[in-house]
């Protein structure tokens, strides 16, 4: 069984893994220690070699791209997209899933969770950007400050969650948006989950 990884060590295998999927080649070291603002490219060697040793990798110290994934088949499995939820304008939702994407299995899913593709620029400021895949945990009460996803009617969005004493506020981190203020009474407001993570692949899709 594979030891886990510490969060350094999944941040950088993460990265091997957008580049070998993305671009088709391994990153060289200096491509990771400039990524990962290392000086050192032995700092770089030092968390290759914990990856390798943990099964996840596999090293060829003779070439300058000779980082390979192990077992490569059980890094990605496919996961469907419930729908899309946005960032901006509240966007339709949808009752099937409307894609899939190969996310990496080093990647918590807690149980019950599904996936969200948003859609807009409203969460720019706190990193989430458009075409980014949230992760949704239904199972957890919001907090004030939270990301949430939530159903408006017949339409879904991602904010930050605010509970206040007659009105539930919903904001963006966008200053060009205006936060969406509900009343708690609001039958058509439903909180659907908790955001507790999120996925951006760097491989680039052709146009069709």
């Amino acid at each position: 069984m594979r030891k886990d990884l510490t969060k350094t060590q999944k941040d950088i295998l993460d990265f091997l893994i957008d580049q070998i999927k993305g671009k088709g080649i391994p990153p060289t070291l200096a491509e990771v220690a400039t990524k990962f603002g290392y000086r050192n490219r032995a700092t770089v060697q030092q968390h290759l070699g914990a990856i390798e040793k943990k099964g996840f990798i596999k090293k060829n110290p003779k070439l300058s791209r000779g980082i390979e994934l192990t077992l490569e088949e059980k890094f990605f499995v496919p996961k469907p997209i419930l729908g899309e939820v946005a960032a901006g304008n509240p966007l339709t939702i949808y009752p099937d899933a409307i894609d899939t994407i190969e996310l990496p299995t080093i990647a918590r899913m807690p149980k019950d969770s599904f996936l969200l593709r948003v859609k807009g620029d409203s969460l720019k400021d706190a990193y989430i950007f458009n075409g980014d895949i949230v992760i949704v945990n239904p199972n957890l009460e919001p907090k004030n400050g939270q990301i949430v996803a939530a159903i408006l009617g017949d339409a879904a969005v991602v904010k930050r969650f605010y509970k206040k004493k007659n009105e539930i506020e919903l904001v963006s981190e966008n200053p060009e948006y205006e936060p969406i203020i509900i009343e708690r009474k609001n039958t058509s407001f439903k909180l659907v989950g908790i955001v507790v993570g999120v996925y951006r692949s760097m491989e680039k899709k052709k146009a069709v």
